[in-house]
């Protein structure tokens, strides 16, 4: 038997959901995951280095869910040496697929030489999780699991039940099944354990699930967020109309400094764009409600489907990023107001022109040259095609992104020093290629750039770190949009046009290439 042998259990799900009835489904809040979806929640677990690993799979269904995290584990190069699985399912029509699921990763382990135990659990979870984690003076301390991987049932909690009873004794306020099971399900990890849930994106805001956003919030640092952006195809055999997101977390009150938010239509996760986004542009700190903000859109959809256009990177391109060499202000005493004999141009934001450097400026406030000393020598770069951004921008200015070109037949000088508010591209600390300098510099003055660099900068600072995590084009893009670059930038809707273009291209291209 193979680990490939597990994706039979889409057999075992389509065959489940064809000979039961969908109303009952509905009305227990069941819909069974589908692999590729189990495939790729439990590919976002971060590799263990437990000897024992616990996962919990509460309302398991036919245990598609802990098998592909038991898949996962027996990828690792550093195995664990035992695995249990608690599966909670109350449903007896599917406990002979679980048994079925269990039995195939009993096997599975032994082949791996893993110890390997399976528990299917037939109790209530609600009750059973509430139990096990009460505070009280005669309360037994539980084991605790490292991995919990969960598609809770999705049912509104209405009127005066036993389970909405139950949950606010606990101390729970949730409107929904599924968030009690994952509030539950944090309860009973392990510090630094991790949880990877399906469920619906209503918790994200919203009064009814404050609480639950808050103990989310407080308990586990948030690591990654996927959303479907299309409400029918996640569960697209099951007819479910619901707007769901996979999340990934660490049992950690160390809030992370970013999250990956990633987005797909379906289950086609190879095709999924990726944002890296300020962890306080997610929950922002000032926020008494704990909104989770995904900042998913149509229009973020567009930008980020637009940019997979452009797969290279400065690595790639054999391109560097710095930050401007000279700080003014510690290198006072070398200024000068006008060019003289024995300085070297020293370039500011303010001699951006129409893409270009305009250079001297006879009127206003900065210097415009540098003396040439001992002292200053490390402030200087060779003769050459650098493409310079500001670093700081306005909240009122339309780009955060401003580039433009020094242009060596333009200011025909053997050295130069870029002031400290700019970044310089360069290779190897020498200039660029005049077309690839001029075809880099209208890629970044586009809007889809500039909107993309948005998306996960919340800050005016245009910091060399977030211009390395931007896609690039490849070299022969940038070569091929030189040709739009003459004495001046082109205006902005022309720029557009051109970046439109190739992307449309690129998606034309690609769609063929499937085809």
């Amino acid at each position: 038997m193979s680990l490939e042998s597990l994706d039979t259990l889409d057999h075992v799900r389509q065959t489940f959901s064809t000979f039961t009835n969908r109303a009952d489904r509905s009305e227990i809040g069941q819909f069974l995951t589908p692999v590729s979806i189990a495939d790729f929640m439990s590919s976002l677990f971060e590799v263990t280095t437990k000897k024992e690993v616990r996962i919990l799979d509460p309302g398991a269904g036919a245990g598609v869910l802990f098998a592909a995290c038991v898949k996962k584990l027996l990828s690792q190069k550093k195995l664990p040496t035992s695995i249990e699985v608690v599966a909670y399912e109350t449903d007896r029509v599917i406990l002979s697929y679980l048994q079925e699921t269990i039995n195939k990763c009993a096997e599975l382990c032994k082949e791996k030489r893993v110890l390997f135990t399976g528990i299917i659990r037939e109790d209530d979870f609600i009750a059973s999780a509430i139990s096990e984690t009460a505070e009280t003076l005669f309360s037994v301390p539980v084991k605790r699991f490292t991995h919990a991987i969960l598609n809770p049932p999705y049912k509104k909690i209405n009127g005066e039940t036993d389970t909405k009873t139950m949950l606010y004794s606990a101390g729970m306020e949730v409107a929904n099944l599924y968030a009690a099971f994952v509030w539950l399900s944090m309860r009973l990890l392990e510090p630094d354990g991790q949880i990877v849930a399906i469920t619906p994106r209503s918790f994200c805001n919203g009064p009814y699930f404050k609480k639950f956003r808050v103990a989310f919030l407080e308990m586990l640092s948030l690591r990654h967020i996927h959303v479907f952006t299309s409400r029918s195809k996640a569960f697209a055999d099951d007819n479910v109309l619901q707007e769901n997101i996979i999340y990934y977390a660490i049992q950690n009150k160390k809030k992370p400094n970013k999250v990956v938010v990633s987005t797909s239509e379906s289950d086609d996760f190879n095709n999924a764009s990726t944002l890296t986004i300020p962890y306080d542009q997610i929950v922002h700190s000032d926020d008494r409600d704990f909104f989770i903000h995904l900042g998913i859109n149509d229009s973020t959809i567009n930008i980020m489907n637009q940019i997979q256009c452009f797969k290279s990177t400065l690595d790639k391109l054999n391109l560097t990023v710095s930050t401007g060499r000279t700080v003014d202000f510690r290198a006072k005493e070398y200024l000068r107001q006008r060019p003289q004999q024995n300085t070297a141009p020293l370039i500011y934001p303010c001699h951006f022109q129409e893409g270009f450097v305009n250079w001297p400026l006879e009127s206003g406030k900065k210097p415009n040259a540098i003396i040439k000393s001992d002292e200053t020598s490390d402030l200087f770069l060779e003769k050459g095609y650098y493409v310079l951004i500001k670093r700081f921008s306005s909240k009122e200015q339309k780009r955060r992104l401003m580039a433009a070109i020094f242009d060596p037949s333009r200011i025909d000088v053997p050295f130069v020093s870029f002031e400290n508010h700019l970044n310089y591209f360069h290779r190897n600390d020498k200039g660029l290629p005049e077309k690839l300098a001029k075809g880099l510099a209208l890629y970044l003055n586009s809007s889809i750039v500039d909107q993309y660099f948005r998306l996960f900068s919340g800050h005016t600072q245009v910091n060399a770190t977030d211009l390395r995590k931007i896609p690039y084009p490849t070299e022969k893009q940038l070569i091929r949009f030189s040709d739009y670059v003459q004495k001046q930038m082109p205006d902005q809707q022309t720029i557009d046009d051109i970046i439109e273009k190739e992307c449309g291209n690129c998606a034309q291209k690609s769609k063929q290439e499937k085809n």
